[in-house]
């Protein structure tokens, strides 16, 4: 993208503002809809726009009022006419099949979020040009989030523990040299 260049420089502004008067920091916002700040930090400079999804999720995490969500919607270059049909679609029940992948994932970074719902751990491994990208997104509650950290820490300690290894004592009795012994 071109520098300078903001197409929905009137979006980025008001969602901005919204974050703003709701007295909220882009990592929290960032977190609770789960999207890097990076991309949010775009959607504020007006660089570009949110897909469908990730603004209806803004405008609820928000709680923005119908006329003020409306006008959001616009201002993203969405037609109400999208708009309507894709809040009828948000209010049917989603059933989503995912099928289990068991295969390990090794990270270079992690990246912790920790906000009023809970915590979001972004594990990232280095793409192309040293650039993180993320590979799991794990989020859970802040309790869950400590009973994890303890878990970690005593597994650690159990490995990084030196254990010598068992050995038979010393026979008091010693086999006179000259006697071969017989098995």
């Amino acid at each position: 993208m071109r520098r300078g260049h903001t197409p929905y420089q009137q979006f980025g502004r008001r969602l901005h503002d919204i974050r703003l008067r709701l007295q909220e920091s882009l990592p929290e916002v960032s977190g609770a809809v789960e999207l890097d700040s990076d991309v949010l930090a775009r959607y504020e400079r007006g660089e570009d726009r949110p897909s469908e999804d990730v603004l209806l999720l803004l405008i609820n995490h928000f709680a923005i009022k119908d006329e003020e969500a409306d006008e959001l919607w616009e201002l993203a270059g969405y037609t109400s006419e999208n708009h309507n049909h894709h809040e009828e679609a948000a209010n049917l029940p989603t059933l989503m099949m995912v099928p289990m992948d068991n295969r390990v994932i090794y990270t270079d970074t992690a990246h912790v979020v920790i906000n009023n719902y809970g915590v979001i751990m972004n594990f990232m491994q280095n793409g192309a040009n040293n650039q993180p990208m993320a590979v799991a997104r794990v989020g859970m509650s802040l309790e869950h989030a400590k009973s994890v950290l303890e878990v970690l820490a005593t597994t650690i300690a159990q490995a990084e523990s030196v254990k010598t290894p068992k050995q038979l004592p010393e026979s008091s009795k010693s086999l006179p040299k000259n006697k071969k012994q017989q098995f």
